[in-house]
Formats: C-alpha cells, structure tokens, sequence
C-alpha cells in the first residue's frame, strides 16, 4: 500500500523542552534549524488533514500537564524558548506526556494513534539519538510504516544523529529521506 493510501500522523518529540541539562547548548544549536523544518512539515501535513501529535518528557513533573510545560519552556529568556516559538501546540494538535525516551512506553499513544486511524507515523524531534531512535524503533516493532526526515531530528552533534539515521535505515529499513519529501 502506498503512503498516499495510509492515514499519517506528524509525531513531534520533546521539542517542547526547558532544555536545562548538559549538553542543552549544543543541542539548541542542532535544533533550531530542524524546529524550523519541523514547522514547515507540519503546515505541509496540516494542510493534508494529517495530525499533529505533541509528545514530550514530563521531566518528572507528575503534577504538570502539557500546557504547563509549555508555558515554563516559553518563557522570556527559557533556553527551550526558541523552539516553543517555532512549534507551539495548536488547539487542534494532541498532547501527550511520556515517562521515558519512547513515546510509546507507558503513554496513550498507541491508543490515539488506533483511535485516528494513523498506520504511518512521521517521527521527528530531539534527541535524534535517543528519544527519536527510541520511538521509531518502537513504532516499527508495532509494525507502523514510519518515516524519520532526516532534516527534521537533531542530537547534541551531528555525528550522533547521523548515526541514529544510519542505525534506523540499516537495521529496521525506516525511511529517513529529507522532510521536503515526506
């Protein structure tokens, strides 16, 4: 079955993000320009009646929803601001908060996605090496068809996201063509 016959849904992971860690700045850099991509993606897969579904690290927050998150990452002077001002959730996107790197691993989202009729997922976000690998891996395992664009995930340094890229195409044969493409 080809991708136009297949219900899609653009999966952004943990670009809303107070990033306050080590390695945050090197990640900011990487992630900017992939934001700006993602945006662009987004209003491509918007417009093509896809969904949008927001899925982001409670940062062990138990007591916060996602409009919270949103609220303390776009603050003023928020290292995570740049990116929230590029990819704030709209009200017709879905939030989903996860406890750990995939978005699938005790979340709803597998649900959702059932609930919307979604059989490919466009995976993109940060850590490209980490919660991006994590998700496309697990929503490969649940036999979604799943694209990650290359220009659209970023990790602390470009060697590192390329060789998550290299990993998902090798071993799992998941597409990682450039957003423009998706």
């Amino acid at each position: 079955m080809s991708r136009d016959h297949v219900r899609s849904a653009l999966l952004v992971v943990d670009m809303i993000n107070p990033l306050d860690f080590p390695g945050a700045k090197p990640l900011l850099r990487q992630a900017v320009p992939a934001a700006r991509r993602i945006a662009t993606l987004r209003k491509r897969m918007k417009a093509r009646g896809f969904p949008t579904v927001y899925v982001n690290d409670n940062f062990t927050h138990w007591r916060r929803d996602f409009n919270e998150l949103v609220a303390i990452c776009s603050q003023p002077g928020a290292p995570g601001a740049p990116l929230v001002e590029m990819l704030a959730p709209g009200r017709d996107d879905y939030l989903v908060l996860k406890p750990r790197h995939s978005a699938f691993f005790a979340s709803p989202l597998e649900v959702l996605l059932g609930q919307l009729g979604i059989r490919h997922v466009v995976v993109t976000g940060i850590a490209g090496d980490g919660c991006v690998l994590a998700t496309a891996t697990d929503a490969h395992m649940r036999d979604f068809k799943v694209s990650v664009p290359s220009d659209c995930c970023a990790s602390i340094s470009k060697p590192r996201n390329d060789r998550a890229l290299q990993l998902l195409r090798e071993s799992m044969k998941i597409e990682t063509k450039l957003s423009r493409y998706v």
